[in-house]
């Protein structure tokens, strides 16, 4: 009798701990395809970058990831759609740098960048590479002071949209040389780029996943790059910061999903997203485009966001950036 006494107690305990590791862990996720949103048209660097990571976490996940491209307004548009979005882990949203930047731009947003979303994990950061069509005629950065000092809108500058990385890039070169350029905002990082590659407008201040191939290949002129140091990539792409003392701008790109995502599905993909950044894969890849793995905690990358959103909403109200 003892003994059955305690085998039934041993079997109470073992399904005791059998049903608390079935609640704690999210076993039966994911069941089916994910969606990510990207803010940003294909072919640009956020769909660069947000293609590998899904590429990678569908690997680890056993399930497809599927990229859904909402862009326009720097990426705005994307994000209010997944801020809207069940937080049910099966829909994630590439948040950049863009979206931060955004937030003292358009005063009237539908969402809070920070306050809407799970930070989930960055995926890596990078400089953005100064570039302008082969035919224009400044071949540094200070022949190209020299012309933007000339008369007011001398030059033009691309960018993804009003309030994008690029956009702030341009209007802080124009601050810091104090010379007025023309900024010409586009529906995204890849249709702007083709306007600098093709003439359309003089520069922009592109992210290296789009420009590296096209300097490579000499369809862009590369005038400098936005780092302190000089990259490896590019060893012979002077930091503006020579020219242009302390001047520099760098993007990021990450993984986020809709406010109130379950903790255990946060630090599944948490675990698997920073598992896959400290690949040796991982920083082949990012360093190809440019950039650097930046495999960080939930907690830790929401301070980022935080930090961010203080910088850039200074640097708007100083530089004068506004909506057009």
């Amino acid at each position: 009798m003892i003994g059955n006494t305690r085998s039934s107690r041993l079997a109470a305990v073992t399904i005791g701990l059998c049903v608390t590791v079935a609640y704690a862990q999210p076993a039966q996720y994911p069941t089916r395809p994910i969606r990510v949103i990207s803010g940003f048209p294909p072919g640009s660097s956020v769909d660069v970058v947000g293609r590998f990571m899904s590429t990678r976490l569908a690997e680890r996940l056993g399930q497809q990831l599927v990229i859904d491209n909402r862009p326009g307004a720097s990426g705005t548009i994307g994000a209010d759609i997944a801020a809207r979005a069940t937080p049910d882990g099966y829909t994630l949203f590439i948040m950049t740098s863009s979206q931060i930047m955004s937030v003292p731009v358009f005063k009237t947003l539908p969402y809070d960048p920070v306050k809407a979303f799970t930070a989930i994990s960055p995926i890596g950061r990078g400089p953005l590479m100064l570039v302008c069509h082969p035919a224009f005629a400044p071949r540094t950065v200070n022949e190209l002071v020299a012309l933007a000092k000339s008369r007011a809108d001398a030059v033009t500058y691309s960018s993804a949209g009003i309030g994008s990385i690029n956009h702030y890039a341009g209007a802080l070169f124009a601050s810091a040389v104090r010379a007025q350029m023309l900024h010409v905002p586009h529906k995204g990082g890849a249709p702007a780029f083709l306007a600098a590659m093709s003439g359309e407008v003089n520069l922009m201040f592109a992210t290296l996943p789009l420009s590296l191939n096209q300097i490579r290949a000499g369809k862009v002129k590369a005038l400098g790059i936005t780092a302190l140091q000089r990259s490896s990539l590019v060893p012979n792409v002077a930091p503006i910061a020579e020219s242009v003392p302390g001047f520099e701008a760098r993007t990021w790109w990450s993984v986020t999903g809709p406010a109130g995502l379950p903790p255990a599905i946060l630090k599944r993909l948490n675990m698997e997203i920073v598992g896959i950044l400290k690949q040796p894969e991982a920083a082949q890849r990012l360093s190809a485009e440019g950039a650097e793995p930046w495999p960080l905690g939930s907690a830790a990358f929401t301070q980022v966001l935080h930090a961010e959103l203080e910088k850039w909403t200074r640097v708007a109200r100083e530089i004068g950036i506004r909506a057009e």
